[in-house]
């Protein structure tokens, strides 16, 4: 399990315009699987805590009953209003319900935040930092262990 701690410590840089596109507005974009297999997106809020990243649910929202069921998730940020400004980032990779003692502790630390919700870790498996920069477009893509690589179009 790579934890954005992990994630950070490999590729530094990246870590930092990703958490900047995550913080930069409070709304983001998961795509789950339904039962079926095919594709659920829904809108949701990310935070990083301590070592991790993690994903509050509204209890009973479908995302968290497909998590529980296959925990493949892919998150997109919000790219903000008529801009690539900072980029776009996508991250992949399974989730691992909280529970117990370690989600109290979470809990605890947001108190008027999360009350009532579902607690994910989401496991990185790979990330994807999309930018503009006049008539180039690059895409920065890391996965664990393996660095990051530039492509350019």
């Amino acid at each position: 399990m790579t934890n954005w701690t992990q994630f950070a410590a490999e590729a530094p840089d990246l870590a930092r315009a990703v958490a900047a596109r995550l913080h930069a507005h409070k709304h983001h974009v998961i795509a789950t699987l339904r039962k079926d297999g095919s594709p659920r997106v829904s809108g949701t809020e990310v935070e990083l805590y301590e070592d991790s990243l993690l994903l509050g649910s509204m209890v009973p929202a479908r995302k968290a009953q497909d998590l529980r069921r296959d925990p493949r998730f892919s998150l997109h940020s919000n790219p903000g209003h008529h801009s690539m400004e900072g980029g776009d980032a996508k991250i992949g990779g399974k989730a691992r319900e909280i529970t117990g003692a370690e989600k109290a502790r979470i809990v605890d630390h947001y108190p008027d935040e999360i009350g009532e919700a579902d607690v994910f870790e989401l496991d990185i498996e790979e990330v994807a930092l999309t930018t503009v920069d006049g008539d180039h477009l690059y895409v920065d893509f890391w996965q664990p262990g393996q660095g990051v690589t530039r492509f350019t179009k």
